[in-house]
């Protein structure tokens, strides 16, 4: 059983992957699977599912995104153009953003 790890990156976060198959590609953040420490990227670490015909859909072969490990992947800042790290500031009218580590420049509106 896993532990779950602390992580700063959200849904809808654009990261880069940082090892694999894929490193150096960046995607938007589709979906987290905290219980298992994974990520879903778009576009990023795509598999073939070969489904079966049934009533509601067509059978074939499927592409589609799977899981990448979350310590795989950045968060890609624009300014830095490249994955950085995060760090959290608490701003004067009490909301806690996330900042960039390299330029500190603050992430969330």
């Amino acid at each position: 059983m896993a532990t779950n790890i602390k992580s700063r990156i959200r849904r809808d976060d654009e990261v880069v992957v940082i090892a694999g198959r894929d490193k150096g590609a960046r995607g938007k953040v589709i979906r987290i699977i905290s219980a298992d420490n994974r990520v879903l990227v778009s576009k990023i670490n795509m598999i073939k599912r070969h489904t079966r015909q049934t009533p509601n859909s067509a059978g074939g072969i499927i592409e589609k995104e799977a899981p990448i490990a979350i310590s795989n992947v950045q968060f890609y800042c624009s300014n830095c153009d490249g994955g950085v790290r995060l760090g959290a500031k608490q701003l004067e009218d009490g909301r806690k953003v996330r900042t960039c580590r390299k330029c500190g420049e603050v992430l969330d509106r």
